[in-house]
């Protein structure tokens, strides 16, 4: 069974204000569910994370700091957000996401308003890890455990719509943040983008987003479920309670483990860096920031394409040949210096980028099932933010090392494509078949 605080607020009397009102437009609530969801990871992934590359290059060049010291912050940053979400997600299976989803909201939006008020290393440390635990506790848990119940047999084309607002972000606020800071300053930028984040954030967490569709009285899949041919899809495999140390005891957990580490470790550690190398090669900080828009719409197109057959294919094959792309384009554009090459490669990684995260909840949910979600991402978000953390750091110490990004982005397309072939590995384990009664 599942716990008692789950059942209650499944059996509430009422449904809440916000949903009662929304529910009067006549649309199906698994609508606002993706709408509230997009909109909250448009500004908090789109600053907590797009707009991380263009602090980087405000922060070594308006202050003189290092790519080392930047890309350690950066490394903290995602760090403290890994060990987050390991804490927060069996809290969240087992009372919601609610609570923990408005205090990263408040945290993340926070910090951002400071980000561009620091003139100390230290004060830097200090704003990211609150920027960490907020990001943390406001994404990719919360979101994801949300959607997951909400759509089982549609989830990916769900998922694709909800986090091409990620992507979004990335067209919208990379720019957006580029042009606040050069116009009006880092301390101004971080107080709007910051301001943003609340202002769109609190009002879909208090108002829009409900925890399970059985809270409003209605089904998952908008009550129209796919026909997929997929056993692993199935209600006694979705709502199989998984306890942390059982999902380590499968292959398929530290393959998915594994190769993510690995390719986070690589595309973070590429993208944060991303826009420092591509302004040295283009000479220009907006056109840089152009492209990266660019590669951020690419990002959308394609995460709204194969959101409408992942549905239906073997996730980790799709997913090697997504990891193998990636690694390609970041090589070639560490050796072809090209303008057009440049911009066909950038928005070819772009492709990939959406789709790499898309992908981990995907594998993660097909495999151990919804109700667990939060538990066995959390335990993966922790290795995975780390390795996220450690690439930024990674690529900045090699870059001053050997005075250039031809070695770094060499080594990460090289752990890109041993990632490639780890998550082949991530196979379901016949314990995800039910040999006792379905959990209730």
């Amino acid at each position: 069974m599942l716990s008692a605080d789950a059942d209650s607020e499944r059996s509430a009397p009422s449904r809440p204000v916000g949903p009662r009102r929304l529910g009067r437009f006549g649309v199906d609530y698994g609508v606002w569910i993706i709408v509230g969801s997009m909109a909250l990871v448009f500004v908090g992934v789109g600053v907590g994370y797009y707009a991380l590359a263009v602090f980087v290059r405000e922060l070594e060049t308006g202050l003189g700091w290092s790519s080392t010291l930047v890309g350690s912050a950066t490394g903290v940053y995602f760090t403290v957000s890994g060990l987050t979400s390991w804490t927060v997600g069996p809290h969240i299976d087992r009372h919601g996401p609610r609570h923990v989803m408005l205090t990263g909201v408040l945290l993340l939006g926070g910090g951002i308003m400071f980000v561009g008020r620091v003139t100390e290393p230290w004060h830097l440390f200090v704003v990211y890890c609150v920027m960490a635990v907020g990001f943390g506790c406001a994404a990719s848990v919360g979101v994801n455990s949300i959607m997951s119940r909400w759509f089982i047999t549609r989830r990916a084309r769900a998922m694709s719509i909800t986090f091409a607002g990620v992507s979004l972000g990335g067209v919208v606020l990379a720019p957006l943040s580029t042009w606040m800071i050069s116009a009006h300053g880092f301390a101004v930028a971080g107080t709007v983008l910051g301001g943003l984040v609340l202002a769109v954030g609190i009002p879909v967490v208090v108002w829009v987003l409900v925890w399970e569709p059985a809270r409003l009285g209605v089904e998952p899949d908008f009550g129209r479920p796919l026909n997929v041919a997929n056993d692993h899809l199935d209600e006694a495999v979705q709502r199989r309670v998984w306890t942390r140390r059982e999902a380590m005891g499968t292959v398929a957990f530290w393959a998915i483990l594994g190769a993510y580490v690995l390719i986070l470790t690589a595309q973070t550690g590429f993208l944060i860096q991303q826009f420092t190398f591509l302004a040295e090669r283009f000479g220009n900080d907006q056109v840089a920031s152009f492209t990266l828009s660019v590669a951020a719409a690419g990002s959308i197109a394609a995460r709204l394409v194969v959101g409408r057959f992942a549905d239906f294919i073997d996730k980790r094959v799709f997913t090697f040949w997504l990891f193998c792309v990636q690694a390609s384009a970041v090589l070639a554009i560490t050796f072809i210096d090209n303008t057009v090459a440049t911009w066909v490669l950038v928005l070819i990684i772009g492709f990939t980028i959406g789709n790499v995260y898309m992908m981990q909840t995907l594998l993660v949910s097909e495999i151990f099932g919804m109700v667990s979600l939060g538990a066995v991402l959390g335990a993966v978000s922790l290795a995975t933010q780390t390795a996220s953390g450690f690439g930024p750091f990674a690529v900045g110490w090699l870059r001053d090392v050997t005075d250039g990004f031809t070695w770094p982005f060499v080594v990460t397309a090289s752990a890109s494509y041993l990632a490639a072939a780890m998550v082949l590995l991530a196979k379901p384990s016949p314990r995800n078949v039910l040999d006792e009664p379905p959990v209730c």
